[in-house]
């Protein structure tokens, strides 16, 4: 069995069976998520590496670089190996580092998906999603033109990323909705009530920022605490919690260093004793 497997799997949409530990490719891009990296090569490996270890769901997005990392991810892995999901995302304007500008125009994100689907060497996106609801824009419109462009077979599945749960349900009368990304970690449970709402849909949760354990891994803090009993470290005790804290959970950590995938990856193996799991769970 790959290591990435060991964390179980989750059936995106009911057709797209994965691991249940992903990639996120955001962190193979230059400063700010601007530009190429520093080290080309070693974001190449990176990528090649995630497949050795059973991770078969990256995720990225047109904004990272922007299309900084859909060009490495076609460059290291095309043509890609059966079972591959890559998810992107579609609804951020770049017009410097570090600037994230909504853009939910309806041409804007046909413009998107179809430079994905060229960055990527794609005929179609297994899973696009929409990286942020715009509000300048009307959301019967973003959800029209992103079911007018699943219709036309350029996009397999369609996700939403930071929503409410009222956003979540205006979007599902429009559209099958198959997967949430937001920000979730042991420390930030903010959406915790999408989780949940994810949960009784069978909807897949994809938490962003999954590794950040904030001050409960200071110097004798929980995590830390945690970690050295079990021979981790802190971000594999994170990554532990989240798969344990719902069937649904999908982490996708990035990094741009081998070695750090690697350790990202080992905690689908790690099994962490209820008493310490009731400890985390009680933390945030």
């Amino acid at each position: 069995m790959s290591v990435a497997a060991a964390a179980g799997t989750f059936t995106i949409g009911g057709d797209l069976t994965v691991n249940r530990m992903g990639f996120g490719a955001m962190r193979i891009t230059g400063e700010g998520i601007w530009g190429p990296p520093e080290d080309r090569d070693e974001a190449i490996r990176v990528l090649r590496r995630s497949v050795e270890l059973g991770i078969d769901l990256i995720d990225t997005a047109e904004a990272y670089g922007p299309h900084v990392s859909e060009e490495l991810i076609a460059e290291a892995l095309h043509p890609y190996p059966d079972g591959l999901v890559i998810a992107t995302k579609g609804g951020f304007d770049r017009p410097a580092a570090r600037r994230w500008d909504e853009n939910g125009r309806p041409e804007r994100l046909r413009e998107e998906v179809e430079g994905s689907l060229r960055r990527l060497r794609l005929e179609r996106i297994d899973l696009w999603q929409l990286h942020r609801i715009d509000p300048a824009v009307s959301p019967e419109d973003q959800f029209a033109v992103i079911a007018e462009m699943q219709r036309e077979g350029k996009i397999r599945h369609v996700g939403l990323s930071e929503v409410n749960v009222e956003q979540l349900e205006v979007a599902r009368t429009m559209l099958e909705i198959v997967s949430v990304q937001n920000l979730y970690n042991l420390t930030d449970r903010k959406w915790q009530d999408v989780l949940d709402a994810c949960e009784r849909l069978g909807i897949g949760f994809l938490p962003w920022y999954p590794l950040d354990v904030g001050k409960l891994n200071a110097a004798g803090g929980l995590v830390a605490e945690i970690a050295e009993r079990n021979d981790a470290t802190a971000g594999q005790v994170a990554l532990a919690w989240l798969l344990h804290r719902s069937p649904v959970m999908l982490p996708i950590p990035g990094t741009s260093k081998v070695a750090h995938l690697e350790e990202n990856t080992a905690a689908a193996e790690l099994r962490l004793p209820d008493e310490d799991l009731a400890v985390l769970d009680a933390a945030a």
